[in-house]
């Protein structure tokens, strides 16, 4: 595609988020309307012409108070349709949490598939290309999708704010289950290159059941060691706290959680607040409006992720390689 000028859209939902990438960007968000109907029914539309243009629409994929996911799902779905119908080059939707990533495989008889479903969902509108960050199962995201994909990683975000913490520290990182245990180790390597010494790596042994985890075991030395337990969300708070009661058994001195996307669902709240855990650090992907003002809120960290977007934006519209951003 010959290059062509950028447009900036973020649905009124992710709004905050989107105005962090315009201004990583240098660029004023592009108008557009949103208009709900009394039956519950709504439209959006652009306000700018996007005729010939590379255009990237920003929406988060997560429930609040407002808007179920699938509300958000639907309104960028048709949001994009409209894009295409407005003869936009390309369309890029920039999901910084997708929603249903979780769903990417049978585990029981007659089970859905639903990333498959959403992704052709996308598809179905005419979507150029998907942009998100730490889906649950990397494989399953890019083998569901037929238009292009990128996957950004928090990875970097984790490692500059735990670097100045573990300067002097034996550090161990953690996975809280078997199926995590690649996403721990990308970070364990970026740690200990940042740290110029070895880290140590650990998993926890995970069953779930009807929502019921269970597992207490740990494979890997934490003893007298800083443990780093890493995963790509954290939903209801009971995984991290197995993971952290194991840990304490075996004598981790300090212990903290480190996930992409803080849904905190559920008694999150309540399960978090355990003094074994020293600190929760998320990404920005979803605003932690549930934690209230709690003992978990107060141990938390939310490190912005808008810039990682805005640096990605540009080389994907630039036709650049996002290797190097994702090494940084």
């Amino acid at each position: 595609m010959k290059h062509c000028e950028l447009s900036l859209f973020a649905l009124d939902a992710t709004r905050d988020f989107g105005e962090k990438v315009a201004r990583r960007l240098g660029i004023a968000l592009s108008p557009h309307e949103e208009r709900g109907f009394e039956d519950g029914e709504h439209k959006a539309r652009p306000l700018a012409n996007v005729r010939g243009r590379d255009v990237f629409v920003v929406q988060s994929l997560y429930g609040d108070g407002a808007q179920s996911v699938n509300d958000k799902l639907c309104r960028l779905l048709f949001f994009i349709g409209a894009l295409k119908d407005a003869s936009a080059a390309c369309v890029t939707a920039v999901v910084p949490y997708l929603g249903y990533a979780r769903k990417d495989q049978k585990s029981k008889d007659r089970d859905p598939v639903t990333t498959r479903y959403v992704a052709g969902m996308f598809e179905s509108v005419g979507t150029d290309r998907v942009v998100t960050m730490d889906v649950h199962n990397l494989a399953a995201y890019q083998n569901a999708f037929r238009c292009r994909t990128d996957h950004l990683q928090a990875s970097g975000l984790f490692v500059r704010h735990f670097l100045p913490l573990l300067q002097e520290r034996e550090v161990a990182v953690v996975s809280p289950d078997a199926g995590g245990i690649k996403r721990a180790e990308r970070f364990r390597q970026r740690l200990a290159h940042a740290l110029g010494r070895p880290v140590a790596a650990a998993f926890a042994e995970k069953h779930r059941s009807e929502g019921v985890v269970s597992g207490e075991l740990i494979v890997g030395d934490v003893k007298d060691r800083c443990a780093i337990i890493v995963d790509d969300l954290i939903g209801s708070g009971t995984t991290i706290a197995r993971a952290v009661r194991a840990c304490r058994s075996l004598g981790a001195t300090d212990i903290y959680a480190a996930a992409t996307h803080g849904l905190f669902v559920g008694d999150a709240a309540q399960v978090l607040a355990d003094d074994a855990l020293a600190g929760i650090v998320v990404t920005d992907s979803v605003p932690p409006f549930r934690l209230g003002d709690t003992a978990a809120r107060a141990k938390l960290a939310v490190l912005p992720s808008a810039g990682l977007f805005g640096d990605a934006i540009l080389r994907i519209h630039n036709g650049g390689s996002l290797t190097q951003l994702l090494e940084a």
